[in-house]
């Protein structure tokens, strides 16, 4: 069971706000999830961005939490980067915001976060990482371009069985901004919405 906070968070996600254009972005990605579950067989999401330190963790963290919200199983959710920087701290207050709790195991440069959206829930662990680190999977994954620098920096990514290219725009162009936090939490929850619009498919 996801925390209180969360699941009212996802109650109030509005799906209706997500364009027809944009459904048709999202369908591969529910047709790649369909297919698997179809199958029984495991589903590997890898959400891809330039430096990892932003929107792939927002999609990573709200994907492995609505396969919890929808009961679906066997969701194994992984995000990367092409290189390596750290877990922007604003995105993960974005979290806080939402109801996760957060807590950070190591205060190097690239610190290592304790996300946990339940209290039974086996907890993600956030940190910045190169997409082909050993932390992430090798084969049987859906590669998912959450920034269109990803999607053009990387032409193949061995190992993906598809590449589905999902890009949001960054709320880092608010950093040092008096609207940081507020942009920071729309863009999670943009995110939410249209993950949720894709999970809440899978029959």
């Amino acid at each position: 069971m996801l925390y209180p906070e969360i699941t009212k968070q996802i109650e109030i996600l509005d799906i209706t706000t997500i364009s027809e254009e944009r459904k048709t972005t999202l369908e591969p990605l529910q047709a790649y999830i369909q297919n698997k579950k179809n199958q029984n067989k495991d589903i590997r999401l890898h959400f891809i961005c330039t430096h990892n330190s932003r929107r792939s963790h927002l999609s990573q963290v709200w994907a492995q939490t609505l396969a919890a919200y929808f009961n679906i199983a066997n969701i194994f959710c992984y995000s990367g980067g092409t290189e390596v920087t750290a877990l922007f701290p604003m995105a993960a207050k974005a979290l806080t915001i939402s109801g996760f709790h957060i807590k950070t195991i190591s205060n190097e440069n690239n610190p290592v976060y304790s996300i946990k959206n339940s209290e039974n829930n086996h907890p993600i662990l956030g940190f910045s990482k190169t997409y082909d680190d050993t932390f992430n999977p090798t084969s049987e994954f859906a590669a998912i371009l959450t920034c269109s620098n990803a999607d053009k920096g990387c032409p193949f990514i061995t190992g993906a069985e598809q590449r589905i290219p999902i890009t949001f725009e960054d709320p880092k162009a608010f950093d040092n901004t008096p609207q940081q936090e507020e942009k920071y939490v729309e863009r999670s929850i943009q995110i939410a919405t249209e993950l949720l619009f894709v999970f809440s498919n899978i029959k």
